[in-house]
C-alpha cells in the first residue's frame, strides 16, 4: 500500500511516460508523413506553427471564455463563506496564490479550474456542490483543483491540444498530398519495398492518427485526475473528505447545463453524467476521467 507521497511520485512518472510516449508517436508521424511525400521539414514548421498560433490564444484566454461559456459569476466572501475560506486557507497550504472564485448558478454538483498559471488561476464550483457537500468534502474538492492549478495542468494540456492539432493537420495534408502526388511517384519508386511499406504505414497512421492522438490526450487528462486526487489528500492531510465528496459527486445524476464536450475534461467529475455512458473497456478510453470508483480506491490507499 503506498502513502500519500509515494502515490504522488507514481502518478507523476506514469503521467511522464504517456507525455514521453505522445511525443515521439508526434514525432515519429510527422518524419514519416514528410519522408514519404519528401515535402521537407518545412511543411512540419507550419504546422506547427499554425496549431500552437491556435492553441495559444485559446490557452491564453482560457479563463474568460470558459467563465464566459459556463454563466459563472464571480464569488463573493459573504455569500459563499465557506467556499472562500476554505480557498484561502488551502492556497496558503499550497503555496500558491489565492485565485479568483467563481460560482456556477445549478444546483448539479462539480467544479472546476482553469487559467494558465498560479498567478490567473479561476477556481468554479456549482451552487449545487457548495449547498450540498459539507466543509470537509468542499475542502477536498477544492485542494484537488488547486491540485490541478499547482501542477501547472491547464498549460500542459495546453502543449498537448499543440501536439494534437499537429498530428491531425500533418494527417490532413498527407492524404491530400499522397492522392495529388501518389500516382506520379508509384512508377519511380514503385521497386523500393522500404517506400513501398512507408507509405502503407503513412495512410494508416494518415486515417488513425488524429484518433490515436486524441485517446493519448485523454488517456494524459485521466492520469492528470489521479494526480489532482493525490494532491488534495497532500494539501489537506485527510484523503477521506475527497473520498466523501466524490461518492456524493458519483450518486448526483444531474448533468451540468453549462458544461459541453469542449469543456468537461475540466471538471472534477464528468459533467454530461448520463450522456456519456458508455460502458466497458473500449468505451473508457473515449472518457475524459477515470472511473471515480478507481480514484476512491486509490484515495483509500492513502488512509
Amino acid at each position: 500500500m503506498l502513502n500519500v507521497y509515494e502515490q504522488v511520485d507514481l502518478n507523476k512518472r506514469k503521467s511522464f511516460l504517456v507525455i514521453l510516449g505522445f511525443v515521439f508517436f508526434v514525432v515519429f508521424a510527422a518524419w514519416l508523413f514528410t519522408r514519404v511525400l519528401d515535402l521537407g521539414p518545412g511543411v512540419m514548421g507550419i504546422a506547427l506553427i499554425f496549431s500552437g498560433l491556435m492553441s495559444f490564444v485559446s490557452y491564453y484566454y482560457s479563463d474568460k471564455i470558459i467563465l464566459t461559456i459556463s454563466g459563472a459569476r464571480p464569488a463573493t466572501k459573504e455569500k459563499e463563506f465557506v467556499f472562500y475560506s476554505v480557498a484561502e486557507n488551502l492556497a496558503l497550504a499550497a503555496n500558491i496564490p489565492k485565485p479568483s472564485l467563481y460560482v456556477i448558478e445549478d444546483t448539479a454538483m462539480n467544479a472546476f479550474a482553469t487559467g494558465r498559471d498560479p498567478q490567473h488561476a479561476v477556481v468554479c464550483a456549482t451552487t449545487g456542490l457548495l449547498t450540498r457537500l459539507n466543509r470537509t468534502e468542499i475542502e477536498g474538492v477544492i485542494a484537488h483543483e488547486l491540485s490541478h492549478v499547482r501542477n501547472y495542468d491547464m498549460r500542459l494540456m495546453s502543449v498537448v491540444t499543440v501536439l494534437v492539432g499537429l498530428v491531425t493537420l500533418l494527417a490532413d495534408w498527407f492524404l491530400r498530398g499522397s492522392r495529388i502526388f501518389g500516382s506520379g511517384r508509384s512508377k519511380k519508386e514503385g521497386s523500393n519495398q522500404i517506400q513501398a511499406v512507408l507509405l502503407v504505414v503513412a495512410v494508416l497512421l494518415g486515417l488513425l492518427g488524429p484518433l490515436i492522438a486524441q485517446l493519448i490526450q485523454l488517456a494524459i487528462s485521466r492520469r492528470r485526475e489521479f494526480l489532482a486526487d493525490a494532491g488534495s489528500a497532500l494539501i489537506t492531510r485527510q484523503p477521506s473528505g475527497l473520498i466523501s465528496a466524490l461518492q456524493k459527486l458519483n450518486s448526483d445524476k444531474e448533468p451540468l447545463e453549462a458544461a459541453n464536450k469542449a469543456t468537461a475534461h475540466l471538471y472534477i467529475t464528468n459533467p454530461l453524467k448520463n450522456l456519456h455512458s458508455g460502458i466497458g473497456w473500449f468505451a473508457g478510453l473515449f472518457n475524459t476521467h477515470p472511473p471515480i470508483r478507481e480514484r476512491i480506491k486509490a484515495l483509500e490507499g492513502m488512509l
